[in-house]
């Protein structure tokens, strides 16, 4: 896993990808959350959005399968 990218999001406060294509999301309300077989584009998408949280709510949430870590 990467290290965790800082998110400016109301929803997110940290962002990581790794080469087996997992994103793990630390969301702010303490739980984290990690995406499974997520390309690398929706990883740069997400840091690249206006807004985070949006992005997620319309390309990552419901989309692939996750498990959740805490």
């Amino acid at each position: 896993m990467g290290d965790p990218v800082p998110l400016q999001s109301s929803l997110l406060s940290s962002a990581a990808y790794s080469d087996d294509r997992r994103l793990q999301l630390w969301f702010r309300n303490g739980t984290i959350y990690q995406y499974l077989d997520v390309p690398p584009d929706i990883f740069e998408s997400l840091l690249a959005a206006e807004s985070k949280g949006q992005y997620f709510n319309r390309h990552i949430r419901d989309q692939f399968h996750y498990n959740r870590l805490t």
